[in-house]
């Protein structure tokens, strides 16, 4: 397939440039530039004239913008009169059936349900070791994108509980619409927690791309913001993650549209974890002030499972330096760190900000969310070349028997042959399920180790408190506990259980480890009895 490149203006890095876009074209060689459909789109372009840009010559060029958008004539004559711009997947599921329906394929292989406390789960400790976080209310093992939506809205720590299927957990495997298979309740439940936020909505669903300001700031052209009422904003939450946050419905570029992670890439583009020779191919385009995309030449699912695969900031917390308040007002609560457990400490330090104190030990904790990119940065996969869509999304025959890229995206261990053996050919399923479980089983040992320690920490902590050690000593003990956490639960957050960079995590959980120990010797050495002076 060649490819050539059309110029577009845009605001990159604060500052006016002209980008070079990719258009895709189905010729090997090149052909002289198609000329416009006369279908009335030229009277769009007067005033998109970045549409144009990546639209034009592209393989959707042949589509009128009445495809995708309803009521152009009332807009065309009265701009005022917004368009009707649907967002679900359906739209595209006309022209891309088999990705669509492989989108909507529950995956019975899947656990749903299942606590990361659960003593089979990934963090047996979890109720000690986030004591007085919401996440305790009910931690998941997380289900397919066709549920990121439904999934979140009735988790018991999201709103209180009042989200219910409308049959029942009986309903638990209906897909579609959001309400259509959820209802509002109204009522609060027991052991429930309200940590939802407008911010953590947006990682789920592409319907308020329209509604929703860069980064969420307030702004008149803005429906919703980070301090809007969570319970509005998801009632106006319909659809699962759409097509559009990967793919650009104008041109079809792969693309990414989760603010904060454009910010995170645009302000550090050398040195970002998706950086390739120093170089990272997103080209970053300003629709009017109001939102930002992130337009690439070639696809990198690293960067676009990175919208939501990611450890993040969405919730209001505390000032490092002070204990002040940092509330949904201020940008700190919709940041991307991108960095991985050894670095995230500092980081977030810098940023002045933490997300609650420890129940206990008072330490200034960081709530992880699931940083599989971060993690697999690095990774001997990543090294060569491989990204997320080889080993999560293989490429599958549907029933016309065209070969497709399957949007239900799986658990490689449970597809080895489509996943593994394209690039290990010389292995057998046997062999590649071992390796994965092994790595997986030695990494699941170093976890359970280092929470084993970080729950002797916080004992010897509270006994030490008790008997009236030193506060500089119980200072100490809770930088030690700061420490050790991030180093633990960046793999408890994480799903792959170490396989996505077993060396990064035995490396941070064995420093975890070393660090409870540490805090432990200074809060064990500080009560024993001193020895008694002899007498002369």
């Amino acid at each position: 397939m060649g490819n050539k490149k059309l110029a577009v203006l845009a605001v990159v890095g604060g500052t006016a440039a002209l980008l070079s876009l990719p258009v895709f074209t189905s010729a090997a060689k090149e052909k002289p530039a198609a000329k416009m459909i006369n279908d009335g789109r030229g009277k769009c372009y007067e005033c998109h004239d970045e549409i144009k840009a990546m639209k034009e010559g592209s393989r959707h060029a042949k589509l009128a913008c009445a495809t995708c958008h309803d009521k152009l004539k009332e807009h065309l004559a009265n701009p005022e009169v917004k368009p009707v711009t649907p967002i679900d997947q359906a739209l595209c599921g006309k022209c891309h059936k088999d990705q669509y329906d492989s989108f909507y394929q529950v995956n019975y292989e899947n656990p749903w349900k299942k606590e990361k406390s659960a003593p089979n789960g990934r963090s047996p400790m979890q109720e000690k070791l986030l004591a007085q976080h919401g996440f305790n209310k009910e931690h998941n093992e997380p289900r397919g994108h066709a549920f990121m939506v439904i999934d979140q809205f009735q988790v018991d720590r999201f709103a209180g509980g009042r989200f219910q299927f409308k049959k029942g957990l009986w309903g638990m495997d209906a897909t579609g619409k959001t309400w259509d298979v959820l209802t509002d309740t109204g009522k609060d439940l027991p052991e429930t927690a309200k940590a939802g936020n407008p911010t953590c909505i947006q990682c789920k669903t592409s319907d308020h791309i329209l509604k929703w300001k860069f980064l969420g700031d307030k702004d008149p052209r803005a429906k919703w913001d980070r301090t809007s009422n969570v319970i509005d904003v998801a009632r106006d939450t319909n659809n699962p993650v759409g097509c559009i946050h990967c793919h650009d419905p104008h041109g079809a570029q792969p693309r990414v549209v989760r603010d904060a992670l454009i910010q995170a890439v645009d302000k550090d583009r050398g040195g970002n974890i998706f950086a390739r020779d120093g170089k990272t191919d997103l080209k970053v385009v300003d629709f009017r002030g109001f939102r930002k995309i992130g337009v690439m030449q070639k696809t990198d699912s690293r960067q676009m499972c990175a919208q939501c695969h990611v450890e993040y900031n969405c919730n209001a917390g505390s000032q490092w330096s002070d204990g002040g308040k940092v509330g949904y007002d201020n940008q700190r609560t919709n940041h991307f760190p991108l960095k991985n457990a050894k670095d995230l400490l500092e980081h977030y330090k810098k940023l002045d900000f933490f997300d609650y104190k420890h129940e206990v030990t008072g330490a200034r904790l960081i709530k992880m969310q699931h940083p599989e990119a971060e993690a697999y940065a690095g990774s001997v996969h990543d090294r060569a070349g491989v990204q997320c869509h080889d080993c999560h999304m293989p490429k599958v025959k549907g029933k016309s028997g065209k070969t497709f890229t399957t949007h239900g995206v799986v658990k490689p261990i449970d597809h080895v042959k489509e996943a593994c053996l394209r690039c290990h050919p010389k292995s057998t399923v046997a062999q590649k399920k071992w390796m994965i479980e092994t790595s997986r089983n030695y990494i699941k040992g170093k976890m359970r180790k280092s929470e084993y320690w970080m729950g002797k920490l916080i004992d010897s902590y509270a006994k030490a408190k008790k008997a009236g050690v030193d506060e500089a000593v119980l200072a100490e003990a809770r930088a030690r506990h700061e420490e050790a956490h991030v180093l633990w639960e960046f793999w408890t957050a994480e799903n792959s259980d170490g396989w996505h960079n077993p060396e990064l995590a035995r490396e941070t959980l064995t420093a975890s480890i070393t660090a409870s120990k540490a805090g432990i010797a200074a809060l064990t050495k500080a009560m024993e009895p001193k020895k008694e002076e002899p007498k002369k």
